[in-house]
C-alpha cells in the first residue's frame, strides 16, 4: 500500500500525479526501444471476444480478483493504459475524489468484470481499479461474469495478437478439429491459417471425388489430420527436412507448397521427399 501521510486529498493528488508520470515514462520508453505501438494499450473487450468467438457466459457472483489480471476494458480504452494508469489529466477530478474518499474510509462498491480465460475486463469501476493499482492492492472485490469462447485466450498480450487469434478461430470453423488435434496446428503468420484451410478443403474435395461420396467438414478434418498431416510431418521429421521449423504446422505448410511448386502433384512418395530434402538444405544455406 502506498504511504499514507494522513491528508487524504493530498495523498490522492500525489497518487494521480505519480500514475500519470509513470504512464508517460512508459510511453517514452516504448518509443526509445521501438516497441510495438500497442504494447501499453489496454485490451478492448469486444475485439478480444470477437477474435475468440463468444459462445456463452456464466455469472460467478462476488469474488476477490487479482488486480494484476485486469488488463482490458469494455469501453474506456482511451482513458487508461494497459496498467490502468490515466492517459491524460482529463479524469483527474473524479479519480482524486474517489481516491480521497477511499482513504477517508468510505465504503467502495465492488467493480464489475468480465473474465476471458485468465484475463479480466472492466465493465464498471475503471477508476477504482486504477486507484487500487496506485495503492498497490493485490486484490479487489468484483462481480465477475465469465465469458466462454470458441478458442483459448492464451497468448494474448497486445492488441495485435488478436489478428492471429481471429484467423485461428476462422480456420477451426472451416476445419473443425477436436481440441487435442487443434493444439498441433500453430502458425506464426495469421494469413497462413486461411491458406492451410484452403489446402485442407481441397484435400477433402479430392478425397470425396475418390470415394464418390460427400464428406462433411468434421469428417474431412478428422481424416486430413490422421491420413495426411501426421504421416507427412513424421516422414519429414525422419528425413530431417527443414529442421529449423519447430512447428509441425509450419513444416507441413512448407512441404505442401514446395511439393506442388516442384512437381505439380498432390501425392507423396520417396522421390518427392528426396527433392524436398534437397530443397530444404538449399533453403537453410
Amino acid at each position: 500500500m502506498a504511504r499514507d501521510t494522513g491528508f487524504p486529498d493530498a495523498d490522492a493528488e500525489n497518487d494521480f500525479t505519480r500514475m500519470r508520470r509513470h504512464a508517460e515514462m512508459s510511453r517514452l520508453m516504448a518509443w526509445f526501444t521501438r516497441q510495438p505501438a500497442d504494447v501499453n494499450t489496454v485490451l478492448p473487450f469486444d475485439e478480444v471476444v470477437a477474435a475468440l468467438g463468444r459462445v456463452g457466459e456464466t455469472a460467478l457472483g462476488l469474488q476477490q480478483v487479482e488486480v494484476s489480471t485486469i488488463v482490458g476494458s469494455v469501453d474506456r480504452t482511451r482513458d487508461f493504459d494497459r496498467y490502468f494508469r490515466p492517459t491524460s489529466s482529463r479524469i483527474r477530478e473524479r479519480w482524486q475524489r474517489l481516491a480521497a474518499a477511499q482513504r477517508r474510509g468510505e465504503s467502495v462498491p465492488p467493480v464489475q468484470l468480465y473474465r476471458v480465460g485468465s484475463m479480466h475486463f472492466v465493465l464498471d469501476g475503471h477508476h477504482r481499479v486504477s486507484i487500487a493499482i496506485a495503492r498497490h492492492f493485490r486484490t479487489i472485490d468484483a462481480y465477475v461474469t465469465e465469458i466462454h469462447t470458441r478458442i483459448s485466450a492464451d497468448g494474448i498480450n497486445v492488441t495485435s495478437d488478436l489478428l492471429l487469434k481471429d484467423h485461428r478461430r476462422l480456420f477451426l470453423s472451416r476445419v473443425p478439429l477436436p481440441s487435442a488435434q487443434a493444439e498441433a496446428i500453430r502458425l506464426a503468420d495469421p494469413f497462413d491459417y486461411a491458406e492451410l484451410a484452403e489446402n485442407v478443403e481441397a484435400w477433402g474435395f479430392r478425397l470425396s471425388q475418390e470415394l464418390g461420396e460427400y464428406l462433411g467438414r468434421a469428417e474431412v478434418a478428422r481424416r486430413w489430420f490422421g491420413e495426411e498431416f501426421l504421416p507427412v510431418v513424421r516422414m519429414a521429421r525422419r528425413a530431417e527436412i527443414r529442421t529449423d521449423l519447430e512447428s509441425d504446422a509450419e513444416l507441413y505448410m512448407w512441404l505442401a507448397c514446395e511439393r506442388y511448386r516442384l512437381v505439380r502433384k498432390h501425392i507423396w512418395d520417396d522421390e518427392i521427399i528426396r527433392k524436398l530434402h534437397e530443397q530444404g538444405h538449399r533453403r537453410r544455406r
